[in-house]
């Protein structure tokens, strides 16, 4: 039983990870506590959702139409509601992340209704077992797309022109802009990541509860914020970090404890990691950001 919760909670991790790390991107290069992020991540849902059942989709396309339309998404977002204050006080960049939520959480509404939709069963019910472990083949497709997508975002960050542009920027926005780097395309750029790694999280985890609806994505945007501290926010490699302590510490709990403490959990370790570690498990006063 300990194993097959633990394949859970790897799923379930590696889904939180993918959410933190497009919330703690963000944060490393404006400073911006991205509220609506989770909104992005429900958009995402919806989108591919809309694509299956609507436009009879096959999965693969669906999803990445998913991905597609929350990255144009957050570009959208980026460029009405925080590249105009960027200069401004952070509470007015703190106004118009919650703005931007609330606005989205009730488009979704207007166009799919406030109710829970039901997301189509795409993948087979098939199980296989490693020793004593058992795990899903939607779990297994879970955890691998999640690590595909981060070895991809790696190489991006790393070895890309744009990846070095970003690092900068968020090492200081104001020398990066002086050096001749573009600064609000690197902004925008670092919006369609973050986006399209929140929409494919949403995407599985609908896959994973068979459901989307509005709300979801209040849930996600705190859970990855949660796991964003964990590792040290700015951290891409803490944020991963953090989402599988996260989703390993949920089921385990839920599982042996009592379901009813799921989150209760997920903020017990948040406390007593931020006291033995307050910049988080991979912060430190100086570090590389993204």
């Amino acid at each position: 039983m300990f194993l097959d919760q633990l394949s859970n909670g790897i799923a379930l991790g590696s889904i939180y990870g993918l959410t933190a790390i497009g919330f703690t991107m963000v944060y490393g290069i404006i400073r911006l506590i991205n509220f609506s992020h989770g909104d992005i991540y429900m958009m995402g849902a919806f989108f591919a959702y809309t694509g299956i059942m609507f436009f009879k989709l096959p999965l693969i396309p669906s999803f990445l139409i998913g991905m597609v339309c929350a990255a144009l998404l957050g570009v959208l977002l980026a460029k009405l509601a925080y590249i105009p204050v960027l200069g401004a006080a952070r509470i007015n960049l703190f106004l118009c992340a919650v703005g931007a939520a609330i606005f989205l959480e009730n488009f979704a509404m207007l166009l799919w209704g406030p109710e829970t939709q039901s997301f189509p069963t795409m993948i087979e019910n098939k199980s296989y077992t490693f020793g004593g472990l058992t795990i899903t083949k939607l779990q297994f497709i879970i955890i691998f797309t999640s690590i595909v997508l981060i070895l991809l975002l790696t190489y991006i960050v790393k070895r890309t022109k744009m990846g070095r542009a970003m690092r900068c920027c968020s090492q200081d926005m104001v020398a990066a802009k002086l050096m001749g780097i573009k600064t609000e395309k690197i902004v925008m750029f670092t919006f369609i990541l973050g986006s399209t790694l929140g929409a494919a999280a949403g995407i599985l985890v609908a896959m994973y509860y068979k459901a989307v609806y509005p709300m979801m994505g209040f849930s996600a945007g705190l859970k990855a914020f949660v796991s964003a501290v964990i590792g040290g926010i700015g951290s891409i490699p803490g944020a991963m970090a953090g989402g599988f302590i996260m989703g390993v510490a949920e089921t385990l709990g839920a599982a042996y404890i009592s379901s009813g403490y799921r989150d209760a959990i997920s903020f017990i370790i948040l406390i007593i990691i931020l006291l033995f570690k307050p910049a988080g498990l991979f912060g430190s006063s100086v570090k590389e950001k993204v």
